[in-house]
């Protein structure tokens, strides 16, 4: 008999915490990002990305990384509400797909500046967002 807590399944429960992880994590970017757009496109353009290709890009990738981070903390927020008030998990799982292509976004820029440490650091975020993306494969 699989466990259920308050009517959830704990698989359910594993899909509402993953992306509710993520979704906190991206919007809190993506909103940083908005709030903080000049500082973040100096420290980018002008240290960052100072002597990478991508330094001329600097601000057209900025603002397609912050699209990314703010659809995916919103899709995924959204979703959790959706799901729990009886719709389906797609919103969730775009969620967490536009966080696995935000990370990738992220790796790629953090490779290309050589900051390794950084580029490491992605790489359990990166994971959630796969495990989160699984775990809509199996049915409930």
């Amino acid at each position: 008999m699989p466990v259920e807590l308050c009517g959830l399944s704990v698989l359910a429960i594993a899909k509402i915490l993953s992306v509710a992880f993520l979704s906190i994590v991206f919007l809190q970017s993506g909103i940083d990002k908005v709030n903080n757009w000049s500082g973040n496109l100096s420290w980018m353009r002008d240290d960052h990305f100072a002597k990478t290709p991508l330094k001329k890009f600097v601000p057209m990738l900025l603002g397609v990384l912050t699209l990314l981070e703010i659809t995916a903390g919103v899709l995924g927020g959204v979703g959790i509400v959706v799901f729990l008030t009886g719709g389906t998990g797609a919103f969730m799982l775009w969620g967490a797909i536009f966080s696995a292509i935000s990370l990738i976004c992220l790796f790629f820029g953090q490779r290309m500046a050589q900051d390794y440490p950084g580029a490491a650091s992605l790489v359990p975020y990166f994971i959630l967002s796969i495990i989160a993306i699984v775990l809509f494969g199996i049915p409930m």
